[in-house]
């Protein structure tokens, strides 16, 4: 039975992927770098699971594995994300070498080399070229635009559309480009494992539609049952504030969406029918592809987000300099309630998304508003369950960095921030019900993050006394049910 491994097993393909290999009937083994994350999987029991990372040692991820799937993208990554690709592709290949893998099987982006390509493709054709520069079977598929519920495409395509009745666009929304459904992906993907030994290559795979971005955007519009939108095109728009009004308008950060917009302008339609003789023609149409992700978004059932992965643009934080030392600034405040402990817990597992955050919500609504303008998630995420938190979960501009029911939920911030900032409750049983600790801590990055810190203390004391009592309030109401 061949042993496959896929990496980036929590992000958007490789958390689909995963399952569907273990319905084929592969041994699946999956490379993470937070377990937990994959905890809420109705899959988790049926696949292997090992903590690591691309950075860290590979041998024991690589072990008896006949084929791996290499999934990671460091879009973003810091200033150097470009070359952090590079090194991390040359030391899988390498480790994949030592481990007698049989073969590596990559996802990359579409687009010509012969253009003038954008700083994500050439990344993602470098990265192709360094694993198969060396002994292994590589095949990389190259897909253009990925249309699926929850995958950042069609996130973006599907809030600039919902939201703006009339847009003013540049240029490269007349770029033809060949989307796909994350169905005919995930087959591709299937199909290159198990190909015979031997075969290796690039294969450009897309769907049966080769459209504009244009007619991206009113196809959704038609499916959605919207009416037609409008757009002014601009020749003086640029890839900057392109990815800035991204960000404003949808749920992907401009500093994610700054690479995806410049890949924009380059032309992603198949060069040859090499994907289509080998692994057969695409089976489900633009209009299709998009009819099933409005359905699975509107019925709630996304099995995977763009935003599950550990993205860079959410955590681009820089170490102090030296002079700055260790300093970590408090807010701490604490509570009696009757409540139990389990009752004060559920209550916090509820805080964000549309339950909100009990107090300041005009404040809360500003800093987003501020984040979104300066590449940050925004509030815009919300929560991937109403009621319940997993570590790796994202809350609005937080993510779930530790939950323990019915004691500790710990979150730190995504937000874009001159330090780390992290919110932490505690809660234990007392004679009267429960004491809850709440604790706001920020790790200032310089005399920059000093003087943020300080300018909004005094709004402090109007957004966590009354999120602690919001809480509070809504525990106890919930013991009386």
């Amino acid at each position: 039975m061949t042993r496959v491994l896929v990496t980036g097993a929590s992000g958007y393909v490789g958390g689909r992927l995963a399952p569907r290999l273990v319905e084929e009937g592969f041994t699946v083994r999956c490379l993470v770098r937070t377990p937990a994350k994959l905890d809420r999987a109705p899959w988790r029991d049926q696949v292997e699971v090992v903590r690591g990372s691309l950075e860290g040692p590979l041998d024991e991820a690589l072990e008896g594995v006949d084929v791996a799937v290499y999934l990671v993208h460091g879009i973003g990554a810091g200033p150097d994300w470009i070359a952090k690709e590079r090194r991390d592709a040359e030391r899988f290949r390498e480790a994949a070498v030592r481990a007698g893998v049989r073969r590596l099987v990559y996802l990359g982006g579409m687009g010509s080399d012969d253009g003038a390509l954008s700083d994500h493709l050439r990344s993602r054709h470098d990265v192709g070229r360094v694993l198969a520069d060396g002994p292994l079977d590589v095949i990389e598929l190259r897909a253009a635009v990925i249309i699926g519920s929850g995958s950042a495409s069609f996130e973006m395509l599907r809030y600039l559309v919902e939201v703006l009745p009339v847009m003013v666009t540049p240029k490269w929304v007349r770029t033809r480009s060949q989307p796909i459904a994350i169905s005919d992906v995930l087959r591709y993907l299937v199909e290159a494992i198990r190909a015979p030994e031997g075969l290796s290559g690039v294969f450009d795979i897309g769907g049966p539609d080769i459209v504009s971005y244009a007619d991206m955007m009113d196809l959704y519009a038609e499916e959605a049952g919207l009416a037609r939108r409008r757009r002014l095109v601009v020749p003086v728009l640029t890839p900057a504030l392109s990815s800035l009004w991204v960000g404003l308008v949808t749920p992907v950060p401009s500093t994610l969406a700054r690479p995806l917009v410049d890949s924009l302008v380059n032309e992603v339609v198949t060069s040859d029918q090499r994907a289509i003789d080998t692994f057969g023609a695409p089976r489900t149409s633009l209009r299709e592809a998009i009819r099933l992700a409005l359905g699975r978004t509107h019925r709630g059932e996304i099995p995977t987000t763009f935003t599950d992965a550990d993205l860079a643009p959410f955590r681009a934080y820089v170490t102090d300099p030296h002079w700055a030392g260790g300093t970590a600034l408090h807010d701490v405040r604490q509570r009696q309630s009757s409540a139990s402990p389990e009752e004060i817990f559920a209550a916090l597992s509820s805080l964000g998304g549309d339950t909100g955050w009990y107090s300041g919500e005009w404040l809360w609504r500003i800093r987003g508003f501020a984040d979104q303008v300066v590449g940050g998630p925004g509030l815009r995420r919300g929560r991937r369950d109403p009621y319940e938190l997993l570590e790796g979960d994202f809350v609005d501009f937080w993510r779930v960095d530790a939950v323990s029911p019915p004691r500790t939920l710990r979150l730190v911030a995504e937000m874009r921030l001159p330090g780390e900032a992290w919110l932490e409750w505690d809660v234990s049983p007392s004679t009267r019900g429960s004491t809850i600790t709440q604790r706001a801590t920020f790790k200032p990055r310089g005399l920059v993050g000093r003087a943020y810190w300080y300018s909004i203390a005094p709004f402090h004391r109007f957004v966590f006394p009354g999120m602690l009592a919001g809480v509070v309030r809504d525990a106890e109401r919930r013991s009386t049910l």
